[in-house]
């Protein structure tokens, strides 16, 4: 499926309304969410929920936090954006990983990662009434896109709220992150989050200075 033209579809069918319709929208971080704000505000009333337990050390956790917060407070949107954080319960995270704690990223750990943050975020926007809910993680070239849609359109139907699917990195969506990174001075992380990408992103690090 091309998550991208189903996205433009859904953008074009929504009627002239009284309301905005609301989004609860899950941000893994503000460089990612940049350009989705940017994007998507035009159609929305939206409500950044930043619930990413699997971020290590707590000082990179309130790091991100602090970025997300301080991007909103810059951005011109054209309807509301609000901001909710989730708590930050990292056994929550580690018990929906406990054995795939070797695997590399990419893999089935990521698989239950996203959808612990989906889930979390299915639950609030089905509790508050939002009318659609997603998360900014289908911008990066790194995140399975297809898997995302799927885990968002199948907890969706559990909780009855429609997932709004997408592909964010198309029509130069993760380029224009980059830009808006820039554009607004924000930390742009080099590991996912997780203490075992950020041994990953070591690992990575050191092979770079060998080769030099």
């Amino acid at each position: 499926m091309n998550y991208q033209k189903e996205l433009e579809k859904i953008l074009a069918s929504l009627p002239e309304p009284q309301r905005t319709p609301r989004l609860l929208l899950h941000s893994c971080c503000a460089p990612c969410s940049s350009y989705v704000l940017e994007y998507l505000n035009r159609y929305f009333e939206i409500t950044v929920f930043y619930y990413n337990p699997n971020i290590f050390p707590p000082e990179e956790y309130e790091k991100r936090v602090a970025e997300q917060r301080e991007l909103i407070s810059k951005m011109p949107f054209a309807n509301p954006v609000r901001f909710r954080a989730g708590a930050y319960d990292r056994e929550r995270f580690r018990e929906a990983v406990r054995g795939l704690e070797h695997l590399r990223e990419g893999g089935e750990r990521c698989r239950r990662c996203f959808e612990l943050r989906l889930r979390r975020a299915a639950e609030l926007a089905a509790a508050e009434k939002f009318d659609y809910f997603t998360t900014t993680l289908t911008i990066s070239p790194l995140k399975n896109a297809e898997c995302l849609n799927e885990l968002g359109m199948r907890i969706g139907d559990e909780f009855g709220v429609r997932y709004l699917v997408s592909d964010f990195k198309k029509k130069n969506g993760y380029q224009r992150s980059i830009e808006l990174s820039r554009e607004y001075g924000l930390y742009r992380q080099d590991y996912c989050g997780c203490e075992y990408s950020l041994s990953e992103a070591a690992q990575r690090r050191g092979s770079k200075r060998l080769s030099i």
